[in-house]
């Protein structure tokens, strides 16, 4: 039986591309060194050239992009030229980048690195697509890969709007038909994957905010602008208004994380600021709320006698699975592990510069399990102690892997 045949999942067959025992090894270890060595949006040298000498040695030809960090790896059918640019490509994405966060954990591969840390799986995400990529050069030397995969590693998802922007206007959506993503999920056990389609994520934008009055003694609060107690409503009041001015089912939400004002107990400052974000499930709502910020804030700040100047830096707007391709992922995954290997998932109130793919080529992400079975233990993205199972790595390369193969049947 040739490769190209073994590819339908019907009757016994199985699908090709699993994943060795010794690449299994590698890709873990490979994780692992990322994780030593994390590295902040455009600042991903090192990672790249890792990535970079690991596919030329499995004879591939990545380009890296523009701004030196982040590449781009096109696997082709072997001996098959004249399949080349018949259908567009399938693109793998990852995101590439660390936090600026410390690492906590106690482990031999903590971060290196003070204050950084891949708190949010990016070294996850990265290796699975490596991993998938290697599996597929391998089928494709071997006459088993019947159409071209794209690998696309991006720079700075962590960076509002996200590198996915600068990835796209340097043309790695070129030739690309449909693309997919994972990211990691604590929530879902290591070996399964949650997926939806529609809206998987929410919009995120974010709120500078600066305050301004002529200050005075806290002892005559009538004779000037009270700053702090401005924004101590600002913080209060202005989420309240917003939820009165928009559907509450566009799950609009304005979280403030920084407020800073003054520096004595009996002087009232003459400037505060304020920093924050807004998140938003409904696309209609996104685009309108940045007017809607403005208007509330001002109305609350009028009323208290303060000056404002609102820096509303626009993020990323929802993540919004296309049907079609969180039908083939939902496929891929069962494929290589059953129909008990998918969950639904609900959509989250994060923010990913995935979607910026998603206006231009149909998509989808699914979460990658990546809690150790058994374990009950809350955890998050976003926190120094932040780790994963790390048998998630082979389930995310054998979810793309059989993608890659199932999509080219559906011609």
């Amino acid at each position: 039986m040739s490769p190209e045949s073994s590819i339908r999942t019907t009757g016994e067959t199985p699908l090709p591309g699993a994943v060795p025992e010794a690449l299994r090894a590698e890709l873990i270890a490979f994780r692992r060194d990322l994780h030593m060595h994390p590295e902040l949006g455009h600042q991903e040298f090192r990672t790249t050239a890792a990535l970079k000498e690991r596919l030329e040695k499995a004879g591939l030809t990545p380009r890296v992009l523009p701004g030196g960090t982040g590449l781009i790896c096109d696997i082709h059918p072997g001996g098959a030229d004249a399949k080349r640019g018949v259908r567009p490509m399938l693109a793998l994405r990852a995101d590439i980048d660390a936090l600026p966060i410390p690492d906590t954990k106690t482990v031999p591969y903590r971060s290196t690195v003070p204050d950084r840390a891949h708190a949010c799986g990016h070294d996850v995400h990265t290796t699975a697509v490596l991993g998938a990529g290697l599996v597929l050069a391998d089928l494709a030397r071997r006459g088993g890969l019947p159409h071209s995969v794209r690998l696309l590693f991006q720079p700075a998802e962590e960076v509002l709007p996200g590198g996915a922007t600068d990835a796209i206007e340097a043309g790695v959506l070129e030739g690309v038909g449909r693309i997919v993503a994972v990211h990691c999920d604590p929530k879902v056990e290591a070996g399964r994957i949650g997926l939806r389609a529609g809206p998987i994520t929410s919009a995120c934008d974010r709120l500078e905010l600066s305050l301004d009055g002529p200050g005075g003694h806290t002892a005559r609060p009538h004779l000037t602008t009270d700053l702090v107690t401005a924004a101590a409503k600002i913080v209060t009041e202005v989420p309240a208004v917003l939820s009165r001015r928009v559907d509450t089912r566009a799950g609009l939400a304005l979280t403030w994380g920084r407020l800073e004002a003054g520096h004595a107990p009996n002087v009232i400052p003459q400037h505060a600021e304020l920093s924050g974000t807004i998140r938003c499930l409904d696309l209609p709502a996104w685009r309108i709320a940045p007017d809607l910020v403005h208007a509330a804030i001002d109305e609350v700040a009028t009323l208290h006698r303060a000056k404002f100047e609102l820096n509303y830096i626009r993020g990323v707007p929802p993540v919004v699975n296309e049907r079609t391709t969180a039908e083939l992922l939902r496929d891929a995954m069962v494929a290589r592990r059953g129909h008990g290997s998918v969950e639904d998932t609900e959509q989250s109130l994060g923010g990913e510069d995935f979607s910026w793919y998603l206006e231009h080529v149909p998509g989808a992400m699914a979460r990658l399990g990546v809690r150790p079975p058994g374990d009950r233990a809350p955890r998050d993205l976003h926190q120094g102690d932040f780790d994963v199972d790390e048998s998630a790595i082979a389930a995310g390369v054998e979810l793309f892997t059989a993608a890659a193969l199932l999509d080219a049947e559906r011609e």
